[in-house]
């Protein structure tokens, strides 16, 4: 049975009043424009076309929201770091993705990364917009099918050096379902990263486990 039975298209979003009520929970997927974050949405969901792929990167102009859970979203934001968006259409995607941020239903940030390519510049800003100190981030490295086991190792070695205390990291593939179900319980605890127990706030189960996966 899949982990998210009840998934749907909810809207797309061109402007701040057009967000769904700022209630629930909700986390950010994004990623460079050729990372394959529209591949890593529909393996998570685990339905074949939830989020549209191309063979054109940066075809994602809106900020799209899906529903997995009862109140518990996930919202596809625009490729970056693709040359052919038009520098108007991409003036366009900031007062949005600041509007996005200012969300008390945002709790975090999925970040997919090409394993191939590492860490980038663009990556830490979209980690810093995230703000870790109030939101969890969890980072995919994407097209690990495409790594032997070694480079695997070696890559999310590195990522977790670069990243420190930023946040957690794990090696996943769309095409061969590694990582898929540690990315879905990241993303599920990134849902309940703010709320309250006795002990205090929920912290990001699973950070271990997807970090020594090679």
């Amino acid at each position: 049975m899949s982990r998210f039975p009840h998934v749907e298209f909810l809207l797309s979003v061109a402007a701040p009043v057009q967000f769904p009520p700022d209630a629930g929970a909700e986390v950010a997927i994004a990623g460079r424009s050729n990372a394959g974050k529209s591949s890593a949405i529909n393996a998570i969901a685990e339905r074949k076309a939830l989020a549209r792929t191309s063979k054109t990167p940066g075809q994602t102009r809106l900020l799209n929201y899906f529903e997995l859970e009862e109140s518990h979203r996930i919202v596809d934001l625009p490729g970056y770091g693709y040359a052919a968006v038009r520098p108007d259409e991409r003036r366009k995607w900031v007062p949005l993705i600041d509007a996005l941020r200012a969300r008390t239903s945002l709790k975090g940030l999925c970040l997919i990364v090409d394993s191939r390519r590492g860490l980038r510049d663009e990556d830490f800003g979209l980690i810093e917009w995230a703000d870790p100190t109030r939101r969890g981030v969890h980072v995919l490295l994407s097209k690990a099918d495409k790594l032997n086991q070694a480079e695997r190792a070696a890559v999310l070695k590195d990522s977790r050096a670069q990243l420190g205390s930023l946040a957690s990291v794990q090696v996943f593939s769309a095409h061969s379902g590694l990582g898929v179900k540690e990315a879905q319980s990241a993303l599920a605890a990134l849902w309940e990263r703010n709320k309250k127990t006795p002990d205090g706030p929920i912290g990001l189960p699973g950070a271990d486990i997807t970090r020594h996966r090679s």
